[in-house]
Parts: structure tokens; C-alpha cells; sequence
């Protein structure tokens, strides 16, 4: 079987396994996403390591599969962005700035107090902590618009405590490389870091809240077929870039802005509902899938799994304690503030792309890095239950 074809094969059954796993998972009682994140565990090296399997061993085969991965991760946080009510959001606005704090701060601590003991340096140690403080809520968003609470006053404190959790981690990642790398200190370096996200973030918002609204009236009526849900790709692949290279945070970040700037714009209800299409027909499911084809439970020895679980006890417990500490102080009730520190425990792509610095670094051994990936499987497999829990009686069926 040529390549061409073993890719169609392969995105066939991974689709399917996502599909009827998260069907299978809703008879149960729990998230269609916690199916389908499963479904990519099993079909990954812990057990059937399809990538390696006739006619799929092709290295080009993997690449693609986890590149179309990051667009659905991108997709994701677009469609996240879009369902946001701005106004909502910007009333809880002191709350995600206080979990999204709280929420590094915690992490980096508790990690690093963690590691010290087990024989690694203060530089390691307080790198792994570093690692456990970037929160991918692309999930918890999953579940929540699942549950149709994704606009609750939790959720919004959410999306926006994500946003403040991105930047302090890229800030931090990047003072530390520049302080601790071979390179040392270099005041101009940090000052450049510093400029390129306070610019990103302010051309962003500037252009993202005065000019899309002026342009997507007159592109909704364009005589060209899915003129605006085209348009809609495009603003979201191309934000999600801008943020990565113009301003050194995540691309989710970019395609979360993206999905805000137009859920103020009148074609709103058109985008949502041609991009919830796209999204979650193909996108979605190939990228839970690969949150599993990424992990391999028997790279881990004794000693390694003991360590990484211990480390995932403290990545979910310094998330719930410090986001919910910060929701808390931010005016919410024991109550809320619990479900918005359960939904910061997932860790995801920001949380990989922290490790592979340090891996590169030299701050953190492969041994270590593998224990992550699988950090970050837990933390998303046990997110989406959780967050069920947490709601158990309030949820509300979407239309």
C-alpha cells in the first residue's frame, strides 16, 4: 500500500476510534472526551502502537498525523474564543489574572520542592517546576462546551486565567534560559522578551477590536462560496502564527484571540456553526487521539514511574490549591473556585514545548521529558471526569 493511501487508512481509523470511544463514554456516564483521549492512549506505544504498525510505519505518516494535531489544537481554542462572552469574561477579569498568577507561582514552587530531594539540581528542579505551571485548558474548554457551561462565570475565569498563565510561563521560561543557560544574563535579551509580548498582545487587541469588525460585514457578502468561514481559517492559522514568531507565546493563544476578536461580529452565528463542523469532524478527534500516541508507559522504569507520580500528585494538587486560592481572592465561592482549579489541571502542548526547551537546555534528562508526556496524558485523562464532577447537578445540555 502506497503512503497516499496508508494516511487516508490511518485518519480513518483513528476518527473512528475517537468517535465510538467518546460514543461508548457517554453511555458510561463521563465526557465524550475522556473517551476519545483513551482511545488514543490504547492505540498508542502503551499498548497497540499503530504508527509502527504494517502499513503505517512511515515516518512522514507520524508527522502528519501530529501536524494535523496542532491544528486541531488551534481549531480548538478558536472555537473556545468564539463561544466567549466578551463582556462576561472581562467581569471576571480580576479572578483570571488571580488564578492565573497563583497558578504558576504554586506549580514552580511545589515542582521544585519535589525534585530536590530526588537527587537533581536546583537548576533542574526549578525547571520541572517550571514545566508543571503551563496549563493547557484546550480540554477543560472541550469539556466544558460539552456540559454547555463554557460561558459560566467558571469558564470564562478559565479562558482568561489561560491567557495570563500563557505569558507569565513564556516569561519565565525565557528569563530563566537567559539567566541560567550557558549564555548567562543578558539585559538586552530580557528587555526584547519583554517588548515582543507587551507589542503582540497590544497590536493585537488594537486591530483584532477596531478593524475586524469593519471587515467581516463586507466579507459575509462576498458572492464566493464559505467567504467568511474561509475567512475565519485564515484569521485563526494566521494569529495563531503571528503569536508564536512576532510574540513568543503559544500559537493557542493567537487562535483563542482569534475566536474572540469575531464572537463580536454579526456573522458570528455562521462561523460557529460552519467551523464547529470542521472542527470536530476531523480536527478534534485527531488531535485527543495524539495525546496518546505520544506516551509510552514502558519507556518508564521503577524508579521513573514512582518519580512521575509523584510529580503528577503535585502538578494536580498545585494547580487546585493555587488557581482555586486565586479564584477565591478573585470573589468566587469555595465551590466555583474549586471547579476553576480542576479545570487548570490538564497540562498540554505548552507544557511539551517547556520540556523540549529544557531537554535541548540540558536542564532535564529524556527520562525526565518522557515522564511529562506522560504527566500530561494523566492531568488531561483525569481533567474531563473531574470537571463533571465538579458541575454534578448544575449541567446544561447544549442546543
Amino acid at each position: 500500500m502506497s503512503s497516499e493511501l496508508a494516511i487516508l487508512l490511518l485518519l480513518a481509523i483513528i476518527i473512528f476510534a475517537a468517535k465510538a470511544a467518546g460514543f461508548l463514554s457517554t453511555r458510561l456516564g463521563q465526557p465524550a472526551v475522556l473517551g476519545e483521549l483513551t482511545a488514543g492512549l490504547l492505540l498508542g506505544p502503551s499498548l497497540i502502537d499503530i504508527l509502527n504498525q504494517t502499513p503505517f510505519a512511515a515516518v512522514h505518516l507520524e508527522e502528519t498525523v501530529f501536524l494535523l494535531a496542532e491544528v486541531g489544537v488551534i481549531f480548538l481554542m478558536f472555537m473556545a474564543g468564539l463561544e466567549v462572552d466578551l463582556e462576561g469574561m472581562l467581569g471576571v477579569g480580576r479572578a483570571s489574572v488571580l488564578v492565573g498568577v497563583l497558578g504558576v507561582v504554586a506549580p514552580v514552587a511545589l515542582g521544585a520542592i519535589t525534585a530536590l530531594p530526588q537527587g537533581y539540581s536546583w537548576e533542574a528542579s526549578l525547571f520541572i517546576g517550571i514545566v508543571l505551571a503551563a496549563t493547557s485548558v484546550s480540554i477543560s474548554a472541550q469539556t466544558l462546551i460539552e456540559f454547555g457551561r463554557l460561558r459560566s462565570r467558571e469558564g470564562l475565569s478559565l479562558l482568561g486565567a489561560a491567557v495570563v498563565d500563557d505569558v507569565l510561563v513564556i516569561l519565565v521560561l525565557s528569563f530563566f534560559v537567559a539567566f541560567v543557560g550557558p549564555a548567562g544574563a543578558d539585559p538586552l535579551q530580557l528587555t526584547w522578551i519583554v517588548i515582543r509580548v507587551v507589542l503582540f498582545f497590544a497590536v493585537t487587541l488594537a486591530l483584532g477590536f477596531w478593524l475586524l469588525p469593519l471587515l467581516t460585514g463586507p466579507i459575509a457578502n462576498l458572492t464566493i462560496s464559505e467567504g467568511i468561514t474561509a475567512f475565519a481559517v485564515i484569521l485563526a492559522l494566521t494569529l495563531a502564527w503571528t503569536a508564536e514568531i512576532g510574540g513568543g507565546v503559544a500559537a493557542i493563544t493567537g487562535a483563542f484571540l482569534a475566536g474572540l476578536f469575531l464572537s463580536r461580529t454579526h456573522p458570528r452565528q455562521d462561523m460557529e456553526r460552519n467551523m464547529h463542523a470542521l472542527t470536530y469532524s476531523f480536527f478534534v478527534p485527531i488531535f485527543l487521539v495524539s495525546v496518546g500516541l505520544r506516551a509510552d508507559l514502558k519507556t518508564l522504569g521503577e524508579a521513573g514511574m514512582g518519580f512521575m507520580l509523584a510529580l503528577t500528585a503535585v502538578a494536580v494538587l498545585s494547580k487546585v490549591l493555587g488557581c482555586g486560592m486565586g479564584a477565591w481572592l478573585g470573589g468566587f465561592t469555595p465551590k466555583q473556585a474549586l471547579r476553576v482549579g480542576i479545570g487548570m489541571i490538564s497540562r498540554g502542548e505548552v507544557g511539551l514545548i517547556v520540556a523540549a526547551v529544557g531537554l535541548v537546555e540540558g536542564f532535564i534528562t529524556t527520562e525526565t521529558y518522557t515522564g511529562v508526556v506522560v504527566l500530561v496524558v494523566i492531568t488531561t485523562l483525569i481533567t474531563p471526569p473531574l470537571l463533571r464532577w465538579s458541575f454534578a447537578g448544575e449541567e446544561v445540555q447544549n442546543g
